[in-house]
């Protein structure tokens, strides 16, 4: 109470629905971290690992690129982003670093769920499905791409999330043949994209090889 500031009634409230979700352990009054502490302490943990282990290599290629670039994770059916280094160019690619995004449009998207377990990626299109987000015929032509995507090794998208921003995504492993960890994913004003390109997909699909290689040897 002195801490917090709450009133007593209201600490015991809030307490008691810790209590409920598993934040938060009752033992003869006094109150330790609960089991689901564990997972959230994870996911922060695993976030930061993946920030820390691929930033220099996200400088490196937007410094050779001139473009912004980012790395994302998928998060139930969102893609949210982690990190996010920008382009020097007055005209430029933004993503804020926290922002998420339905992981139905978009090479980053497309990305995550190429590469995602199976039935991780069954049960986020289902959600997506259910939010309305994809209706029967979207899901089908989406499930061809991200097909294609996962034989390819990468995705491009050009204005699917925004008009006049182009994008390719590659994926990046903590495993070998494991779902993908995260996503890095380049992104552009369409009109610096003619005859670069080519350029772009293999600067961004190298730069995810090498961050999954640095992640394996750890």
């Amino acid at each position: 109470i002195e801490h917090t500031g709450l009133a007593q009634s209201t600490l015991y409230r809030q307490l008691s629905l810790l209590k409920r979700w598993g934040f938060v352990i009752d033992d003869q009054n006094e109150y330790s971290p609960g089991p689901m502490c564990v997972p959230l302490a994870w996911g922060f943990d695993q976030s930061s690992f993946l920030i820390r282990e691929s930033h220099d290599r996200l400088s490196e290629i937007a410094r050779a690129s001139g473009e912004s670039i980012g790395l994302l994770i998928a998060v139930k059916n969102q893609a949210v982003c982690l990190d996010m280094i920008e382009s020097t160019h007055s005209l430029r690619c933004s993503f804020v670093k926290g922002r998420s995004l339905p992981l139905a449009k978009g090479a980053s998207a497309k990305t995550l769920l190429a590469f995602m377990n199976p039935a991780r990626r069954a049960d986020a299109l289902e959600r997506l499905s259910a939010e309305k987000l994809l209706d029967q015929s979207q899901r089908a032509a989406l499930e061809q791409q991200l097909a294609e995507i996962r034989a390819q090794g990468y995705a491009t998208s050009d204005s699917e999330v925004d008009a006049g921003i182009w994008g390719v995504s590659a994926p990046v492993f903590q495993r070998p043949g494991d779902s993908a960890a995260a996503v890095i994913t380049l992104m552009a004003p369409s009109s610096r994209v003619d005859g670069r390109a080519q350029f772009l997909i293999d600067m961004t699909v190298r730069g995810a090889s090498h961050i999954s290689a640095r992640l394996q040897s750890l």
